[in-house]
C-alpha cells in the first residue's frame, strides 16, 4: 500500500485526499497519516492546498452532500488515527453517493459515521446545555469543555439566537474562545483565562433559577438514569442548576 503524509491540520488533511484521490487508480489500496517528523519516516508528503480542498467539497457537494455533513462533523471530533478511514470513506462516497452513510458493513465507513454522529449528538446537546452568565460590564460569558471542538457552529447558532446581546464562549479544554460583539463573530485563543466576577443581577438570577429548579421536581418521579442520559454528569460543571451537587 502507498503510505502519504500530511501536515496534521484538518485543510491539509482534506487537501491531502483530494491529492491522493487525483493520483491513485484505487485509493482503497493507500494510506494517510500525520507526519511526524521522524528520521526514518516513510511515505509521500502532501503539502496543504487549499484550492484543491475546496475542490473536492464542491465534488461532494454535487454528489454526496450527506456526506459533505457527515465529514464536517468528523473534522469537529478531532478523531486521531483515521485518517485512511477518511480517505477510504470520501473514495466511496463520490463513488456511490448519499448512499455511502447505509453501508455501514463497511469497517472505513462504519467508523467514520459513528464518530461524525458523535460529534454531530454533542452539538445538538450544547445548544441547550450552554449557560450564559451575565458580567459586571453587561456582556455574557458561557463556559463549557465538550469531547468535540464544537465552539464555531455552536457560536453561529447564538449569534442568530442572541444578537442583542454581547457574549463570549469559552471552550476550557481547548484555550478557544468566540466573542459576538452585536454585528460579528471572532474567533481567537486564551493561553490564560480568569472567571471575571459576575453581576449583582445575576446572582439573583442565580438564586431564583435553582431554587425553581428544586421546586419543580418531583421526588416520587426522580429518575437519575434518565436526567443523565439528557444531561451527562461530565457537563454539569457548568450547569447553573447542578452547582452543589
Amino acid at each position: 500500500m502507498k503510505r502519504y503524509l500530511y501536515d496534521g491540520t484538518p485543510e491539509g488533511l482534506v487537501s491531502a485526499i483530494a491529492g491522493i484521490l487525483d493520483a491513485e487508480k484505487d485509493p482503497q489500496l493507500a494510506t494517510l497519516v500525520e507526519r511526524q517528523d521522524t528520521l526514518f519516516e516513510e511515505g509521500l508528503f502532501l503539502r496543504t492546498d487549499p484550492a484543491a480542498a475546496d475542490s473536492l467539497f464542491s465534488r461532494l457537494r454535487q454528489c454526496a452532500p450527506d456526506a459533505v455533513h457527515t465529514l464536517w462533523y468528523f473534522m469537529m471530533s478531532e478523531a486521531e488515527e483515521l485518517e485512511t478511514s477518511l480517505l477510504h470513506y470520501v473514495a466511496l462516497a463520490l463513488e456511490h453517493g448519499d448512499r455511502i452513510n447505509g453501508h455501514l458493513t463497511h469497517p472505513d465507513v462504519k467508523a467514520i459515521v459513528s464518530v461524525a454522529r458523535k460529534a454531530g449528538r454533542e452539538l445538538h446537546r450544547m445548544k441547550g446545555l450552554l449557560r450564559f452568565e451575565q458580567l459586571r460590564d453587561g456582556t455574557y460569558l458561557a463556559r463549557m469543555e465538550p469531547d468535540h471542538n464544537v465552539i464555531q457552529p455552536l457560536a453561529k447558532h447564538f449569534s442568530r439566537r442572541l444578537r442583542a446581546q454581547q457574549w463570549f464562549i469559552y471552550d476550557v479544554r481547548r484555550h478557544s474562545a468566540a466573542h459576538w460583539d452585536g454585528s460579528a463573530l471572532q474567533f481567537g485563543t486564551l493561553e490564560q483565562f480568569s472567571r471575571p466576577e459576575l453581576s449583582d443581577e445575576e446572582r439573583e438570577v442565580q438564586v431564583m433559577w435553582k431554587a425553581f429548579f428544586r421546586t419543580i421536581a418531583i421526588p416520587e418521579r426522580r429518575n437519575p438514569r434518565l436526567q443523565k442520559s439528557n444531561m451527562p454528569a461530565k457537563y454539569w460543571k457548568y450547569l447553573t442548576e447542578k452547582q452543589g451537587e
